[in-house]
């Protein structure tokens, strides 16, 4: 059966260099007036920024200057030696000091949403809020849990590197027009990613533990919640939202893919999510 996938005008990039890290491919849409508030919205595991993102960068920039960027080993992004979601959020970081931008809402989906809140703890002066989607702040809960990250470590660990540097050249270099065939485009952005660097990456999410600290986070954050999640069960993810001070929590009837296969229920509710968040950054702003 053939997935049908929004058709939406899907922007341009470049790659950038971020000085003394590497480069990695970067949209950067503009929003409706010139000081648009920035978002840097961050993928998730296996994608690139626009496979994640392209359903709603459309909506997002009638107020937001939106950014994406692909993530190391994933896509375009940075080659390196070791994958952490630590170095993922430095990067991200990194790429506002090379467009200029003092401070963003950063929004992630999955494995973004948990570098999203490791830019809040390495970074908080850079981060106006947060927009946490299909997260959590712990994984290995379960035995279950431990058996699928522990041994998709195990196993990756034996191949040296994260596949081959010119695989993302090879799928790049045969890309189609989006606007011809967003199937054969979303599929190619896919295959970018080496499944070597995908096994490896989950090792690092597995240890992913933020429950130490995540109350401790100060700024404007709205969890959204797919209610359908299979991947991270609701109710951790609920939690969570509950030990952030002031969270909001956003609801999609939807699984853990809503972000590209359930858009039409997805992207109305993180928009609205953005925009709570903006909201409360922009009273925090305000002068007395």
């Amino acid at each position: 059966m053939r997935i049908r996938l929004p058709e939406v005008d899907i922007p341009e990039g470049r790659v950038v260099e971020l000085p003394g890290r590497g480069s990695t491919y970067v949209t950067d849409t503009a929003g409706p007036t010139p000081d648009a508030p920035p978002i840097v919205l961050l993928h998730a595991l296996t994608t690139t920024g626009l496979l994640t993102w392209f359903p709603s960068i459309p909506e997002l920039s009638k107020k937001f200057r939106v950014i994406t960027l692909d993530l190391r080993w994933h896509g375009r992004g940075i080659k390196s030696d070791e994958f952490s979601l630590r170095d993922c959020a430095d990067d991200a970081v990194a790429l506002l000091d090379v467009l200029g931008i003092e401070k963003a809402m950063f929004a992630g989906f999955s494995m973004g949403s948990l570098i999203a809140q490791r830019v809040w703890r390495q970074h908080p002066e850079r981060v106006g809020g947060l927009v946490l989607c299909a997260s959590t702040d712990v994984f290995q809960r379960t035995a279950t849990e431990r058996a699928f990250h522990n041994g998709m470590s195990s196993i990756a660990a034996r191949v040296p590197g994260y596949g081959s540097p010119r695989r993302a050249g090879r799928v790049q270099s045969a890309q189609v027009d989006p606007a011809v065939d967003i199937n054969r485009w979303a599929l190619n952005e896919f295959r970018s990613t080496s499944p070597i660097a995908v096994g490896k990456a989950v090792g690092a999410i597995g240890k992913h533990h933020t429950r130490p600290w995540i109350n401790q986070i100060d700024v404007p954050t709205a969890v959204v919640v797919p209610l359908r999640d299979k991947a991270i069960p609701p109710a951790r993810q609920i939690a969570m939202a509950q030990r952030i001070p002031g969270a909001t929590m956003h609801e999609v009837d939807a699984g853990h893919s809503c972000c590209v296969m359930d858009a039409d229920k997805f992207v109305p509710v993180f928009s609205h999510a953005c925009n709570v968040v903006l909201a409360r950054w922009r009273e925090r702003t305000v002068p007395n």
